[in-house]
């Protein structure tokens, strides 16, 4: 099918384009950026004149329930939600039921999602078999079968001599390791150490459980040079020492999610379950580092950190509550609303929700690591066509994911997504 995208202003942030002008898409590959070819006959036109024409996004954490957690969500329910948010490709944690730790049951999550034509799944592998920190997965079979990386999810590593092993072996075939720094000590409370949590009586995380995770990775990343990517950062102090490892030389990466990039634990209010969330909310001056750290490119790229809870799950006291929520149909207006409050910017903006992710993922993306996260001759037509202008507020019961909890209930966010092509194909229209 040919599709012909015109009068929209074309924004790819890996090459700097930055300019109105017309896309022209044929057998689900870009053919021309600026200028239609006087040949090209399209099957569909799409008029975005006051339109933004980006590269599809790139969600690098995004739970999809499947297999396992149906209650919460599906594939169909998952990936609808991933394109009418723009995203068309993403990346899910091992934690489903049975855990990612065969091949065949990360083949068989890739078939479902194949079948359904929506947004790319990229599963990460489990790191340890069923995420008990003990024995290490096949990370070769893994790999063969579509796995990107190898992840413990949520489920802290205790074992630092497992950990050691882990990334030894990663690094002798090039593989990436994405952790949670998080120390399976400190870290098993409900809310941020700190004058909220201590007034509300709720178990807290100090800042020490990210910081020990970080200083014990990084010294056994300098021992084996193994590529690690950093998962939801969310302390000053964590992007401090981030910082400090980019300096030095060391591979790593590291990723943010919009909840600790917007929210801070005041947001808890009067036990708001909403709030509920991993990591949790921090204070003012982690969120302003966090903001700061997306901008100068310490922290490479945004993430929705999606995970759809069921209802009962939330009505629940806030400490018994399950963590999580909604976040892939927000992604793109959260990523808008920081760039408009930082003054960032909308390329730096799409930059972390494309490009980077792109870069983070690297040689694991195969064959298309030349075209994914960006607009290229030549390249994938992943695209996303959004109005940057129209303003929308979050309501949860019309939001397509299968989970209907957000923190952001009733905010007003700019963006809204108008067309998605995955694959040349479009995937959603508003």
């Amino acid at each position: 099918m040919k599709i012909l995208i015109k009068n929209g202003r074309v924004i790819d942030p890996a090459s700097g384009h930055d300019a109105v002008g017309d896309v022209a898409i044929a057998a689900g590959r870009i053919v021309s950026l600026k200028g239609t070819p006087a040949d090209f006959a399209p099957n569909k036109t799409i008029d975005a004149a006051g339109c933004i024409v980006a590269p599809g996004l790139i969600d690098l954490a995004a739970r999809l329930r499947e297999p396992g957690y149906e209650h919460e969500g599906m594939l169909e329910s998952e990936l609808a939600a991933a394109v009418a948010g723009g995203v068309t490709s993403l990346v899910c944690p091992p934690d489903t039921d049975p855990v990612l730790d065969e091949p065949g049951l990360v083949e068989m999550l890739k078939f479902r999602a194949e079948k359904l034509h929506q947004s790319r799944v990229f599963p990460l592998g489990a790191l340890t078999r069923a995420l008990k920190g003990e024995a290490l997965t096949e990370m070769v079979e893994l790999t063969e079968s579509g796995c990107v990386g190898f992840s413990q999810a949520d489920v802290p590593l205790a074992n630092t001599q497992v950990l050691l092993r882990a990334l030894q072996y990663a690094a002798s075939f090039d593989y990436t390791v994405w952790l949670r720094p998080q120390d399976s000590w400190l870290g098993g409370g409900v809310a941020a150490s700190g004058a909220l949590a201590t007034r509300l009586g709720l178990s807290g995380v100090p800042v020490a459980a990210e910081t020990i995770a970080l200083h014990t990775l990084f010294e056994l990343m300098r021992a084996t040079g193994a590529r690690v990517h950093i998962c939801r950062i969310s302390s000053a102090a964590g992007v401090a020492l981030l910082a400090r490892a980019k300096a030095e030389g060391l591979a790593v990466t590291a990723d943010v999610s919009i909840n600790s990039l917007h929210l801070t634990d005041t947001d808890i209010g009067y036990f708001d379950s909403r709030m509920r969330l991993n990591p949790p909310l921090r204070q003012q001056r982690d969120r302003d580092a966090l903001r700061q750290g997306l901008l100068d490119g310490t922290i490479d790229a945004l993430v929705s950190d999606h995970t759809p809870v069921e209802a009962d799950a939330k009505t629940l006291p806030f400490a018994e509550a399950e963590p999580g929520a909604t976040g892939l149909e927000l992604l793109l207006g959260l990523a808008c609303k920081w760039s408009q409050d930082s003054g960032a910017g909308l390329p730096r903006a799409l930059a972390v929700l494309t490009s980077e992710p792109a870069r983070v993922l690297g040689s694991a993306l195969g064959t298309l690591q030349a075209s994914v996260g960006q607009l290229a001759a030549g390249g994938v037509a992943d695209i996303c066509v959004f109005d940057a202008q129209s303003e929308w507020t979050i309501q949860p019961d019309a939001l397509r994911s299968q989970g209907k909890h957000t923190p952001f209930s009733g905010y007003q966010l700019p963006a809204r997504v108008r067309w998605t092509l995955v694959g040349g194909q479009i995937a959603y229209e508003a």
